[in-house]
């Protein structure tokens, strides 16, 4: 099974796909993946589903094979997830199917008598006219809208917890000894923790998901920069040749949907 999942699901560039049937808006959407500049072994997968409205980045931990194979759990599960006569039946869904890995991995890391077996993830689901984006780790998610970025996401990572005390500047925080330190993942602990937030959609926005090979050698204004101009493939493409030319010391994903206006309206998914 997970060999089929890592062929259904491994990242491949340019693949440019539409949702067709997602409320008020249409949906295109691609994904980037690359092992980087120093890593032979890729532990990054993403899923790209606009046909239902569900995308996901996962980034695998845990050692030299078992990264790998997390990444591709977490993936394998959110793409069983269907789509959802309501908001809420989406987004418990998803996070159902999150649930369900992290099981998977906890009993895999008993088996095998070894340290934690897991992948952080962020996820965007989109439903009539509004978004979720549910995480665990320090994946990240980005709307880009009206020429501003706004991170969605908040790391769960012993870095941020430093930034939130106050006792590292946000500034520093890139470059700190233990800015590779999560808090959470999935596969990590018996329980898995997520957070989420919600909105509602506007014409033209871009939203990014990424894994932290890209945001710990690009920061948020050269993002910023990089996707202004369209397409989608193009922003894709700066955003790894940019995380490439500077090393790209971990494995860089990034997953790119943008929403144009179609008809009608919908409940929300908070």
């Amino acid at each position: 099974m997970m060999a089929q999942a890592q062929a259904l699901f491994a990242p491949r560039p340019r693949r440019l796909a539409e949702a067709k049937h997602l409320g008020a808006f249409k949906f295109l959407s691609l994904g980037v993946s690359h092992a980087g500049g120093v890593r032979t072994l890729n532990e990054d997968a993403f899923l790209n589903r606009a046909d239902i409205g569900l995308w996901a980045v996962a980034d695998g931990m845990g050692g030299h094979d078992s990264g790998e194979v997390a990444s591709a759990l977490v993936v394998e599960e959110l793409g069983k997830v269907s789509a959802f006569g309501s908001a809420y039946a989406f987004r418990h869904g998803v996070c159902d199917a999150l649930m369900r890995a992290n099981d998977t991995l906890q009993a895999m890391a008993a088996e095998r008598m070894s340290g934690a077996i897991g992948a952080t993830v962020v996820a965007l689901l989109v439903h009539q006219g509004h978004y979720a984006c549910v995480w665990a780790g320090d994946s990240r998610a980005y709307l880009y809208r009206g020429g501003q970025l706004r991170r969605l996401t908040r790391d769960h990572s012993v870095v941020q917890a430093l930034v939130d005390s106050g006792q590292v500047r946000q500034d520093q925080a890139r470059a700190h000894a233990r800015s590779n330190v999560i808090t959470r993942a999935v596969g990590a602990h018996k329980a898995l923790e997520l957070d989420s937030v919600h909105g509602g959609i506007q014409p033209g926005d871009r939203f990014l998901l990424c894994s932290d090979g890209l945001t710990t050698v690009v920061d948020d204004r050269e993002i910023a920069e990089l996707l202004i101009r369209p397409p989608l493939q193009g922003a894709a493409d700066r955003l790894l040749t940019k995380a490439l030319s500077r090393g790209a010391p971990d494995n860089v994903t990034a997953v790119l949907i943008g929403a144009e206006l179609r008809t009608g309206g919908g409940d929300a998914l908070g």
